[in-house]
């Protein structure tokens, strides 16, 4: 049963039952949104009607951020197992459905296709990758229906989960996920946090604080804070 959180609706998920839920969807002849909300996007939602309207509409929304999981334990007394990110889930995607076609879509030119050299090692099929610098979306759309991925994997930042359910229609993939910095991740342009931050739920913190380009999306962050403890009263 969905949840919601500050206006947004939530599945209370684990790793497990979100990727029972998109083997279903893998069966199905249509796309599939997932969004992996954090509480950056959540504050963004407010502001963004087209952001919003993305995450109403989104088939799966997962609990990304250990804010987020706070946020479900004040707001509803219940304590979910676990966050489910966007490259944990990226990578259990890759690594759990053997033979998935796969379409990478996101970051700095070559980015894409060494991210995907590394997920065709983790056992997908990689049926296309483009970078995330352009601004004619159509031939790019075109190109992703021609490839008709199982998966279609969009790390473009604040413009991902809307790019998505603009083109929800014509995309021709089953599932399509906005995976942030994952590609990145593949491709070994950034690297993870320790392992003793992830299980800690630290990531956003360490990456906030360790890159200067992030510090102006700290605010977010605190008004995520002020706006769960006002509606939580």
């Amino acid at each position: 049963m969905r949840l919601q959180v500050l206006g947004l609706p939530l599945d209370p998920v684990d790793m497990e039952e979100a990727l029972r839920r998109i083997q279903g969807f893998l069966q199905e002849a249509k796309t599939h949104q997932v969004v992996t909300l954090n509480p950056e996007i959540a504050v963004r939602a407010r502001e963004d009607e087209a952001l919003r309207r993305a995450i109403l509409e989104a088939e799966l929304v997962t609990p990304d951020g250990v804010g987020i999981l706070w946020a479900v334990r004040r707001l509803h007394g219940v304590a979910l197992k676990e966050r489910v990110t966007g490259v944990d889930l990226t990578l259990a995607l890759l690594q759990g459905f053997p033979g998935l076609r796969v379409y990478l879509l996101g970051g700095k030119p070559g980015v894409a296709e060494r991210a995907a050299r590394e997920a065709e090692r983790l056992g997908a099929t990689v049926v296309g990758h483009h970078h995330g610098y352009f601004r004619e979306e159509g031939p790019v759309v075109e190109a992703i229906r021609r490839a008709a991925p199982d998966l279609l994997l969009v790390g473009m930042g604040e413009r991902q989960e809307t790019f998505i359910h603009r083109h929800k229609a014509a995309l021709g993939a089953r599932v399509a996920v906005g995976v942030g910095g994952t590609l990145d991740v593949l491709a070994g342009e950034a690297k993870r946090p320790p392992l003793w931050a992830q299980r800690l739920g630290l990531e956003w913190l360490l990456r906030v604080g360790l890159d200067p380009r992030r510090w102006r999306r700290a605010p977010r962050l605190w008004r995520f804070l002020y706006m769960v403890l006002r509606e939580g009263r």
